[in-house]
């Protein structure tokens, strides 16, 4: 992780960039993960809320995707971008433990995803991502690959590839709606075996009830952005549950 963070008396000064953000020029605000600490240091992470019109915040080039290009994906530039501390979540060293906190404190692993392919044969999504994997949910050892260039940013090096254990899954997106609300998208399915892409990342195939057909216009009809979590075991009832709790809308699909 390049973009870093420096305490500064009562603010914190960013520097760096971040690329393939979902809605990286239209959003009005962002929660940004930064390094704060040592480089490769997971307790090193502190996340962010910058809003759109701060100093120093800016957006960069808009990416020419093969699909999905109705939600832009663009970079954000930060250039001695100054924010006061109040806008940290969490204490510093937070940041991957915010990102992957509502399914682990489920039990359910919590592993970084977003939609890779439909393979409509066998009726099945194929979905994964590179960085943030939650090994305790790996199906079998997790292996080391090496990457000539990392995917969606700067650099090249190891990566780790898995997938998820097989059985039970549910998948949450965090969906900001229409009205500047926060909603929580669920679906429930299933990690099935099966050939993957092989390309050092969290790569699974995964099942749902209603096909995929049905499942990804129910999905998009949501408005979510390409990014979610993935868990083990079937957590619907308990996200209706928080949901409740924190006054959040909560749709599941499936």
């Amino acid at each position: 992780m390049q973009t870093v963070a420096v305490r500064d008396g009562d603010d914190y000064v960013i520097n760096g960039a971040k690329s393939w953000i979902t809605h990286g020029k239209s959003g009005e605000v962002a929660v940004v993960i930064v390094r704060t600490g040592e480089m490769l240091d997971s307790h090193g992470m502190t996340a962010f809320v910058v809003e759109r019109g701060t100093p120093g915040f800016r957006a960069g080039k808009k990416e020419n995707k093969l699909g999905m290009r109705a939600s832009e994906t663009a970079e954000m530039i930060f250039e001695d971008c100054r924010i006061p501390a109040a806008n940290r979540l969490g204490e510093e060293g937070e940041g991957f433990i915010q990102a992957m906190k509502i399914l682990d404190l489920l039990g359910a692993g919590g592993s970084f995803t977003e939609f890779y392919a439909l393979d409509f044969d066998d009726d099945v999504i194929l979905m994964g991502h590179d960085g943030p994997g939650h090994i305790r949910i790996a199906e079998g050892k997790p292996r080391l690959k090496p990457l000539v260039v990392y995917h969606g940013k700067p650099g090249h090096g190891l990566s780790v590839e898995m997938s998820v254990a097989h059985g039970p899954a549910t998948v949450l997106a965090v969906v900001q709606t229409a009205e500047g609300t926060m909603k929580l998208l669920v679906a429930e399915g299933e990690a099935v075996p099966g050939p993957i892409l092989e390309i050092g990342n969290t790569n699974s195939r995964y099942r749902f009830p209603i096909g995929i057909k049905e499942y990804m216009d129910r999905w998009c009809a949501e408005g979510p952005h390409h990014h979610c979590a993935i868990g083990v075991g079937h957590h619907g009832s308990s996200l209706h549950k928080l949901g409740a709790l924190l006054g959040l809308e909560v749709v599941q699909i499936c």
